[in-house]
């Protein structure tokens, strides 16, 4: 039996050729279709150098598993929730390493109506089964689609593929297909654009996948007549990544979208990570608006369309969303971190929008999964329609609710450094939540304390109601516990 080792909790990731290969991606895209018995499923690819040949050989595995296989070409993970929905097909597949560095790549997958699997839904399964195919069988196989010999690693890693496409078209059970124009004007549903006023964005796609979304979205407000300029930065898709992996949530990758904005007098900046799931904003000062703050926006804009609905959050940092969503009439529903788990609880409560402050956003109508696109389409609008610079609309609600921001370390034991916390501080709490990691309440002030799923890393947020120096004060003190 051959070990896989690039499946993680919620989707597979791995280092090139140590973990992830052609034929690994054979291998997952057969076990996929045995293990689900699909009929057709949805592939698409970021625009990595080994994206497009992991998606030829995991089609080659689709087809050898019975499968038919509907090929989007260069896309956003958003955009396979999409089509799998939109299709109607069994399953979808995206290639993508998203933020990861240059040297990996991995697989986003769901099940029919783009639900994820996940570890507890499936994924091992097709892990395990994938494990149990005979390599000369498996190399066999492959070069029945390849037409050639297979490539040599150092191929693979510039972008060479084994198999060709027109063999796999060959098969008559390949498909080219595009849902773009679909899946744009779905898009554009979630606002009403004919009453946008004039607007500038500096849209930063990281040299990514967002760029060809981008240009598709342009041209239908063009048609539309509706006022938004884009100003590009880093637009064009390259899988070399000259500017740097697309990762905006870590501090030096924002000033190039900052000072854009400011050089360009734009109304708000946006940039993507690599495959687009997340959107990251910045106001018209070029500064950047943490995730935190945007879940509350977009509480806002839905709850002002739908009166009463639920919304759900992440347990990191929730006072100022709670409050929002219970001012604008809604039902606030806490909820663990994790795509997996948000979208499973927006389906069991039929919530209108999730969020959590790590830039993930979650839409009923979109199948209940994350985009990058929507987000900033519904804070463009709140801008439009308010008359408020994106400043003043997220400035008063820093004020009332200042929050840390992530904070990460590296500790030997996690779970010995949290019950020294939890020990220090559980006297003092007025109460303790344990949806996700431990989350304690002071009155005026909380945190969480949360460890990583895969590294020796324990994650910590504070925030306070309208007090910045009690919650510096705080975060200050719970590091030197952690560091101690």
């Amino acid at each position: 039996m051959t070990s896989i080792t690039c499946f993680k909790a919620y989707d597979i990731r791995g280092e090139l050729i140590e973990q992830l290969t052609e034929s690994v991606a054979y291998r997952i895209g057969r076990a996929f279709a045995e293990e689900l018995q699909t009929r057709t499923v949805v592939v698409g690819a970021d625009v990595r150098k080994t994206s497009i040949p992991l998606k030829l050989a995991l089609s080659a595995g689709l087809l050898d598993g019975g499968a038919k296989v509907l090929d989007i070409g260069m896309a956003g993970t958003e955009e396979i929730y999409f089509a799998t929905k939109h299709l109607g097909v069994d399953g979808g597949i995206e290639v993508t390493a998203s933020h990861n560095p240059i040297n990996y790549n991995g697989m986003k997958l769901v099940k029919s109506g783009s639900v994820p699997i996940s570890g507890d839904s499936g994924l091992f399964a097709i892990r395990d089964r994938a494990q149990t195919y005979d390599e000369m069988n498996v190399q066999a196989r492959m070069i029945a689609y390849s037409g050639a010999e297979l490539v040599s690693d150092k191929d693979f890693l510039e972008g060479s593929h084994s198999i060709k496409e027109i063999k796999l078209l060959e098969t008559r059970r390949y498909e080219r297909v595009s849902c773009v124009n679909d899946y744009v004007l779905h898009l554009s549903e979630y606002i009403d654009y004919r009453k946008l006023k004039p607007i500038k964005l500096v849209v930063n796609a990281g040299n990514g996948a967002a760029g060809p979304a981008l240009d598709a979205i342009e041209l239908f407000f063009q048609h539309q007549n509706v006022p938004v300029e884009f100003v590009k930065v880093h637009h064009q898709a390259d899988g070399n990544f000259p500017n740097g992996i697309p990762n905006p949530l870590l501090p030096e990758n924002r000033a190039d979208t900052a000072d854009a904005v400011l050089a360009h007098k734009a109304d708000m900046g946006i940039a993507w990570d690599g495959d687009f799931d997340r959107c990251f904003l910045f106001d018209e000062q070029g500064e950047f608006v943490e995730g935190y703050y945007i879940v509350g926006l977009l509480a806002q804009a839905f709850l002002a369309k739908e009166k009463g609905a639920s919304i759900i959050y992440d347990p990191r940092v929730y006072w100022n969303t709670e409050e929002i969503v219970k001012t604008n009439g809604g039902k606030p529903i806490k909820s663990k971190t994790g795509h997996a788990f948000i979208k499973e609880r927006m389906r069991k409560e039929d919530a209108v929008y999730g969020g959590e402050m790590s830039a993930h956003h979650y839409f009923r109508d979109f199948a209940y999964c994350d985009s990058g696109m929507i987000p900033w389409m519904l804070v463009a609008e709140l801008i439009s329609s308010s008359g408020k610079p994106l400043s003043m609309l997220v400035k008063e609600r820093i004020a009332a609710f200042p929050s840390s921001g992530e904070i990460n370390s590296t500790v030997e034991n996690a779970g010995l450094t949290i019950k020294k916390v939890v020990e220090h501080y559980q006297d003092q709490a007025e109460h303790i939540d344990k949806t996700d990691g431990i989350g304690m309440e002071f009155g005026s002030w909380r945190f969480n304390l949360r460890k990583s799923n895969t590294e020796p890393v324990i994650r910590l947020n504070v925030e306070s109601k309208g007090d910045i120096p009690l919650m510096k004060e705080k975060t200050a003190e719970l590091m030197a516990l952690i560091t101690a």
